[in-house]
């Protein structure tokens, strides 16, 4: 933008493109929006990204003309809607174990989440549809289409885990404590709302996803 002008929106479809997807599906209803939201639906495409496995570790994604326009424009809609509006859904009911709500902030303080254990077979494994959120609160019922959503070749799920939590650097002796942002935000719960937020979004993706 410029002085006095405000915010000016710059499409990355180019014109030569959307000409292009019309011709192809002889649609001129086609928008750029419309297209923008159909890549992001190919893009999470499963049958995409095992037929151009290889492709896609060498150059940048190409594009396919698919049977169906808009059933993938829709899909990448739909999946917009759930990872851009990611702190603001409604969050996955989980269930909740521990102490109730008495206003007390340090209820929802985080040091270091982590996945539960459970006895099988003789032997403690991890239990990765149980959470312990703290020593006060541990989440249950956590679906296993969780663990299904990665980004970055990690559930989403587990980067949050890892990020939200309380570090110290050993060179500059600086803390880094996620609790701090929630109280100067008057939200005590947002880290803990945040976890269940991540559930219903990772829930949600997949539901798409396997449509596709």
């Amino acid at each position: 933008s410029t002085a006095g002008e405000g915010y000016i929106r710059r499409d990355a479809i180019t014109d030569a493109a959307l000409v292009e997807f019309r011709t192809a599906y002889e649609d001129e209803s086609i928008q750029k929006q419309d297209l923008f939201y159909y890549v992001y639906g190919i893009l999470h495409s499963p049958e995409y990204k095992v037929r151009f496995e290889a492709d896609l570790k060498k150059q940048l994604p190409r594009i396919p003309f698919a049977k169906d326009f808009w059933a993938f424009s829709k899909a990448g809609r739909d999946l917009v809607h759930w990872h851009l509006n990611y702190e603001t859904i409604e969050p996955y009911p989980l269930v909740q174990i521990g102490e109730l709500d008495l206003g007390d902030g340090a209820l929802y303080r985080v040091e270091k989440m982590a996945w539960a254990k459970k006895r099988e077979d003789g032997k403690l494994v991890v239990d990765k549809t149980c959470l312990i959120y703290n020593s006060r609160i541990t989440l249950t019922g956590i679906p296993s289409e969780t663990l299904d959503y990665v980004v970055n070749g990690k559930p989403a799920i587990e980067w949050i885990i890892e990020r939200y939590q309380i570090s110290n650097d050993k060179e500059s002796g600086i803390s880094n404590d996620p609790n701090d942002w929630a109280l100067e935000h008057d939200d005590p719960a947002y880290i803990l709302n945040l976890v269940k937020r991540i559930v219903r979004v990772s829930v949600e993706t997949m539901k798409v996803v396997k449509a596709l």
